[in-house]
């Protein structure tokens, strides 16, 4: 037992209505490693992840978008993964490639020289730039030691994933978003130290129900809506040392939003917008 683990906050225990100081003593001390796995060392106080990249000029989960993703200043890149039918490690959100590229197909059944011969679209028709489809190979060189990398793990393998990471010194500038309980499985196999991120089912809407959902499954870092969280349930996670760093991008995303999620004590948003929430947050002197 770790003497300091028994030390609860005041002021966070206070803001607690509804979680009793024994359930967060049982809480604190029934995990099996004691400690969630840290997160990258944080560069701001509040955490930015953008996501898909900056996607408000360039189109989502380009090489251009990341890059104006660094340099808006946020700090992590959410990019999504996935795998040719040949092994290739390429991000794009959609299964198919038909939305972003115009050309019907599923990644999972293209070979690379297909995927790399699509052109993707910017939803701004005016601009006619050759965009790519990009490799996870290009985006780890473009963002070491300059960006956060949160990979949401569409279809990927781990020990692929974590090979490449390695071969680019990017092992601890990363964070793996969890889809489905296999992969939550392949992972703590492959790399028990990786930070994994998981959302918490729409049934989980207290303090209590989230205690359960985190003793089962050990999620090192929250995700979810904003609005499904309470300033109740915030405190329990920092009592326990969880970031919770849910989505924030939505058509109404804006100052009213951020103020409300800033006010119930969330510490970290994704968003769709991340050069205007950095300004936003530099006005609050929270950057």
């Amino acid at each position: 037992m770790n003497p300091s683990r028994s030390v609860i906050p005041i002021r966070a225990y206070k803001n607690m209505k509804f979680v009793t100081l024994l359930s967060i003593l049982v809480f604190l001390f029934s995990r099996a490693d004691g400690q969630p796995n840290p997160v990258p060392k944080a560069r701001h106080k509040y955490i930015v992840v953008a996501h898909r990249g900056d996607h408000t000029v360039y189109p989502e989960n380009t090489l251009e978008g990341y890059a104006a993703t660094i340099k808006d200043g946020a700090d992590y890149i959410e990019i999504d993964l996935r795998t040719t039918s040949d092994g290739k490690l390429v991000s794009m959100h959609d299964a198919s490639t038909d939305r972003m590229t115009g050309s019907k197909g599923l990644i999972k059944n293209l070979t690379f020289e297909q995927v790399e011969a699509l052109k993707v679209h910017n939803k701004n028709k005016q601009d006619t730039a050759a965009y790519r489809i990009p490799t996870f190979e290009e985006i780890l060189k473009l963002c070491k030691d300059k960006i956060y990398i949160y990979i949401d793990f569409k279809e990927a393998d781990a020990t692929a994933t974590l090979k490449m990471l390695k071969q680019y010194g990017m092992e601890k500038q990363v964070l793996v978003y969890i889809n489905k309980p296999s992969q939550l499985t392949d992972w703590r196999k492959t790399d028990p130290t990786m930070p994994l991120m998981l959302s918490m089912p729409d049934s989980v809407k207290d303090t209590s129900a989230m205690k359960k959902f985190i003793d089962a499954y050990h999620p090192d870092v929250l995700d979810g809506n904003y609005n499904t969280y309470n300033s109740d349930m915030l405190a329990f996670a920092a009592l326990v040392n969880l970031p919770v760093w849910p989505d924030a991008q939505s058509a109404l995303e804006g100052p009213s939003i951020w103020d409300k999620a800033i006010s119930m004590g969330l510490k970290g948003l994704q968003t769709d917008n991340p050069p205007a929430l950095i300004k936003y947050l530099e006005g609050k002197r929270l950057r």
